[in-house]
């Protein structure tokens, strides 16, 4: 691994922007200076760029293994890598499920050989498994997964006790997708019996409603609340959640916290017309309003982390009629950039989003030394260029899926280096590949 030297970036770090070298040497950040000599490292010349910590993604779905023809983890940490994210955090709802210890353990075989980014993979929670979640090792494993709500993959969790049972002795955060199902199968009963078959992308929000939403997180709430688990609810899109969560606590004091995902601050219902079901995930995108209130919760400190759940689908399965067609979609490549827009629309500032990508998900889940530029910390960084457009286009994606749902958009900055655990694992375009990400560890 070589030792590199960063001449002259401008940090984001810590709520602080300044001009700084930093000396990578084994991966690790070994000083930040005003100014550092160090004859033998490799230079990059970081004059006018910005440098950020790597995002660490806390939800993702890389559809490996069993759905590798949308997705792998190859392709999709490259991806990511692409985008400015160093860390991911990956979801059990693959073929098989993530179920047991030994399926878990060989996700993380597959991430070890292939992924250019570090990696961490939930466990999987189901109606009959909790023998085996509470094998999980709460110190080299990011969480417990429960879906209280059915998404991709058939991993819902709806039973009373067995809830009970988990929230009560689940050893470490629990993770959690809120969509109450009674509410939605309800909600397209009712739609079906009025338009047939005719179902249309314009609905889904209808149809997984906010209420279906707030009736699931609630619940999750009450179960943390009773049991003193360690809650953390993703993806939330409606204005109504946001209330459940406390902004006067500090994150490290907080038992429940909450993630918003860069599509639901993005975008809104009325994208739905010229979208369509590329835009279709669970939780659906709802209101501007939603969409201003979540921004809002974000910067305020209800809602703690922001995330990408990335989960592609191919081209052909998105083009399906509405109520066939899956939902999810890929983002990870662009969702820095989109902040960074957000960032030149002066809606959040830089240090809110290295608070909010980096800092927080390294304090949310007490990884070990991630998340801030800090000497003896790995080195986990992202260069920028913010004044440098770049127009996503199919040519240059690099997800295995090859659509995203940000083509045609033009975005203000451009990501030029990712350095993954002291690698410099992508340089304009081009990847190192020869080095691997490493495993997330934890502090519990």
């Amino acid at each position: 691994m070589d030792t590199l030297l960063i001449k002259a970036a401008t940090l984001v770090n810590e709520g602080q922007i300044f001009v700084a070298d930093v000396l990578i040497k084994d991966g690790l950040i070994e000083k930040i200076a005003s100014s550092i000599t160090y004859p033998d490292a490799t230079e990059i010349n970081a004059e006018g760029l910005y440098l950020l910590p790597g995002m660490i993604d806390d939800q993702v779905h890389f559809r490996e293994p069993g759905l590798t023809h949308k997705a792998d983890i190859f392709s999709e940490s490259m991806a990511a890598v692409a985008g400015g994210i160093t860390s991911f955090m990956e979801m059990p709802n693959t073929v098989p499920n993530t179920l047991t210890q030994e399926l878990l353990a060989d996700k993380y075989t597959i991430a070890s050989e292939m992924s250019l980014a570090n990696y961490s993979f939930f466990m999987g929670a189901s109606n009959n498994n909790l023998e085996e979640v509470l094998k999980t090792d709460p110190t080299t494993v990011c969480g417990i997964k429960v879906f209280m709500g059915s998404s991709t993959g058939n991993m819902l969790v709806d039973n009373t006790a067995v809830l009970e049972n988990i929230f009560k002795e689940a050893p470490m955060l629990i993770a959690t997708h809120c969509e109450d199902e009674a509410t939605i199968q309800h909600n397209l009963k009712v739609y079906k019996e009025k338009y047939g078959e005719n179902l249309t992308i314009e609905m889904h929000p209808l149809i997984r409603s906010a209420e279906a939403c707030y009736l699931s997180s609630s619940m999750a709430v009450e179960l943390a609340k009773k049991h003193n688990t360690r809650l953390h609810i993703l993806h939330i899109s409606t204005a109504k959640e946001v209330g459940l969560f406390s902004n006067t606590l500090p994150l490290k004091e907080k038992r429940i916290t909450a993630e918003a995902c860069v599509h639901h601050l993005w975008f809104d219902d009325q994208d739905y017309a010229k979208k369509g079901n590329l835009i279709k995930w669970n939780p659906a995108v709802k209101t501007a309003a939603d969409k201003d209130a979540i921004l809002k919760g974000v910067l305020d400190g209800h809602i703690d982390i922001i995330a990408t759940d990335h989960a592609p689908h191919t081209w052909e399965e998105k083009q399906q009629p509405y109520a066939q067609a899956p939902s999810g979609g890929p983002l990870v490549q662009h969702a820095l950039s989109a902040l960074l827009e957000m960032y030149h629309q002066q809606k959040i500032t830089l240090t809110q989003i290295v608070e909010k990508t980096a800092h927080n998900v390294a304090d949310c889940f007490n990884i070990d030394k991630r998340g801030y530029i800090r000497e003896g910390y790995w080195a986990d960084l992202v260069l920028v260029n913010l004044n440098d457009l770049v127009t996503v286009t199919k040519n240059n994606l690099f997800y295995k899926c090859g659509w995203s749902p940000f083509e045609g958009q033009t975005f203000q900055s451009e990501i030029t280096h990712t350095i993954v655990s002291g690698n410099l694992a992508y340089t304009k375009g081009k990847f190192t590949t020869n080095e691997t990400g490493k495993r997330l560890t934890f502090n519990r």
